[in-house]
């Protein structure tokens, strides 16, 4: 297995973005403070670079490779934020990238994938094996393959959304309390998990996901990593994965609290809830942590609450749904 990252490779890759990666805001909310009762901070990755984290982890991977790999170019896994990541960083340092994307993948993140200068080559998410089609690419041109969550220096540069909300939290000489993540294949949890219990080591941090896409929750139950048996059939593309990724899962599971998961209803009333009151456009993937900090009933009253917000790809049709039903 890969070598598992550590705190001072998260806070290497800060040093390493900075200048290139947006630093994301600390919002608050007097609504969502009413609602909650606790102190809520809100980490809108959606305002990132290509509108999510995975900018911050995709840079990071790309700017560390030899002139030989560059030449080369890479090869990535995504059903879109990830790719729009690897394609803009891509395009930044001048590498050529080919993204492996399904079929049902949101339009808005293919467009924004091809605007960036990426091949995209596309794959039904219920019957083929994006991986192995992935590891044929490389084979016949050389390429990087870069996981969008088993890769260390993913990992690591994700994990800069942690620094920024220390800091910020920092600033205004603030606790924290309760942490609140997106999960998927669990990569940006992972780099949150490296850096929070450092400088706030009785915080609780809790992997959010999708009803039925619970994979992370009943892995970290098992203690060892459960698939799920469906890859679709949830509004939540973003973090819909077979299983937590190894490296993620190595770091997460003696770090994170109890998982916990939302139904697609509960996020689309987030989705709305963010767009209405906190004048923030959130996909679904990107707006599970809001929709569970939003169904806590006062449960967390008293504490300061960081949720993170993970990305605002959203097609309009989505947007429609979550607005009108």
């Amino acid at each position: 297995m890969e070598l598992l990252p550590g705190y001072t490779h998260v806070t290497k890759a800060a040093e390493r973005i900075a200048g290139i990666v947006r630093k994301t805001p600390l919002l608050t909310s007097a609504i969502l403070d009413e609602i909650t009762g606790a102190r809520v901070f809100l980490k809108p990755e959606n305002l990132q670079i290509t509108g999510s984290f995975k900018f911050r982890g995709a840079y990071n991977a790309l700017c560390q490779l030899n002139d030989k790999q560059r030449k080369c170019g890479v090869v990535a896994c995504s059903s879109g934020n990830h790719a729009q990541g690897i394609g803009e960083a891509a395009r930044l340092l001048g590498i050529s990238a080919t993204i492996v994307m399904p079929t049902d993948a949101p339009q808005i993140k293919s467009e924004r994938v091809k605007r960036s200068g990426a091949r995209i080559v596309t794959y039904d998410r219920s019957h083929e094996d994006r991986d192995k089609i992935a590891g044929r690419l490389c084979e016949e041109s050389g390429a990087v393959f870069i996981h969008p969550y088993n890769n260390s220096h993913v990992i690591a540069g994700q994990g800069t959304v942690a620094c920024e909300i220390v800091e910020q939290l920092s600033d205004i000489d603030c606790g924290l309390n309760r942490l609140l993540v997106c999960t998927g294949g669990g990569g940006l949890t992972a780099g949150i998990a490296l850096v929070i219990p450092h400088h706030f080591p009785k915080a609780i941090i809790h992997s959010v996901e999708p009803e039925g896409f619970d994979d992370y929750s009943r892995s970290l139950e098992a203690n060892k990593r459960v698939g799920n048996q469906q890859l679709t059939g949830s509004v939540c593309d973003a973090i819909l994965t077979e299983k937590p990724g190894k490296l993620s899962f190595e770091i997460n599971r003696n770090i994170l609290a109890e998982g916990l998961a939302v139904s697609d209803e509960d996020v689309l009333n987030a989705v709305k809830f963010a767009f209405h009151e906190l004048k923030l456009v959130v996909e679904p993937g990107g707006a599970v942590a809001l929709a569970a900090l939003l169904n806590s009933n006062k449960s967390w009253a008293g504490e300061t609450i960081v949720c993170i917000i993970s990305g605002g790809n959203i097609d309009s049709e989505v947007m429609a749904r979550a607005l009108c039903g």
